[in-house]
């Protein structure tokens, strides 16, 4: 679980984007200090996981970030991989971005989120075509879905993707995992017929509108990460995307202290670090 700790930043601080990467690797570093580098590797497990990170958070395609780290931030990255190698690097390690995710609370929403990998028209074209078509959103896509698992303040506890074919019950194991630790809001498409976990609140149209925090969360993966569409034509290269985006909001929706406001409502806002 996510552990590292920070102070309120003041007022109207203005951060240049060489400082932002610094801090952010102070950061990865607190959570992946105790990985040992090995003895063959070239790159810390904290220099894989910032430029892991720094990617998800730049939401553009791998060779337009490569070439934006290595353009612009040499002096911070002098030790940069060829791009095919730091991607795989990427992938091989996906399993760290775990370490960022948050501690459930006794509350917590889950949703799904529809991710477009090619345009519909595009569909049965190649054989190694790793997307399905389903709906998002009430329009069809070709691609995949995330399912994410929020807790009260909006952090990502955990998650599961799939192809976006599938129906929303296919993520009810995701909801299982936390039957001692956590009851779950969910919309009525999460509802099964054969019988809903213990841990499943299904929530009429309407109601209980605390669940929309994932909606603001959503939107905000949308905006600053550009994640409503990728491009990646590998699935292990998708999951290793969404591992780490997951890892970068839960970094940088903490990145100053998460305060209440006098109605108790915690603001979530992560649009100053888009990149």
């Amino acid at each position: 679980m996510l552990q590292f700790t920070k102070t309120k930043a003041p007022e109207a601080t203005l951060v240049t984007t060489e400082d932002f990467i610094i801090e952010l690797f102070c950061c990865v570093d607190d959570v992946l200090l105790d990985i040992p580098k090995h003895m063959q590797a070239e790159l810390y497990p904290s220099e894989v996981g910032t430029r892991a990170i720094l990617f998800a958070i730049k939401g553009v395609g791998n060779r337009a970030c490569y070439r934006w780290l290595e353009r612009d931030f040499t002096s911070l990255f002098p030790r940069l991989p060829e791009r095919s190698r730091l991607f795989r690097l990427f992938v091989t390690h996906r399993e760290w971005a775990a370490r960022f995710l948050a501690a459930p609370t006794v509350l917590g929403v889950i949703d799904y989120y529809g991710i477009e990998l090619i345009h519909p028209i595009r569909e049965g074209r190649t054989p190694r075509q790793i997307s399905k078509k389903g709906l998002s959103n009430h329009r069809w896509i070709v691609g995949g879905k995330l399912c994410l698992l929020l807790n009260k303040l909006g952090l990502v506890v955990g998650w599961e993707c799939a192809t976006a074919n599938v129906h929303d019950t296919q993520f009810h194991p995701l909801v299982k995992q936390f039957e001692e630790q956590m009851r779950v809001l969910a919309d009525e498409g999460f509802h099964a017929k054969t019988g809903d976990l213990a841990n499943l609140k299904i929530c009429e149209r309407g109601t209980w509108n605390v669940r929309m925090v994932v909606e603001t969360v959503l939107s905000m993966l949308t905006l600053v990460s550009h994640f409503k569409r990728v491009m990646h034509r590998v699935w292990r290269y998708f999951e290793l995307r969404l591992g780490w985006t997951m890892a970068a909001f839960n970094l940088l929706a903490q990145w100053h202290v998460l305060e209440p406001e006098e109605h108790g409502v915690v603001l979530l806002s992560i649009a100053e670090f888009s990149l």
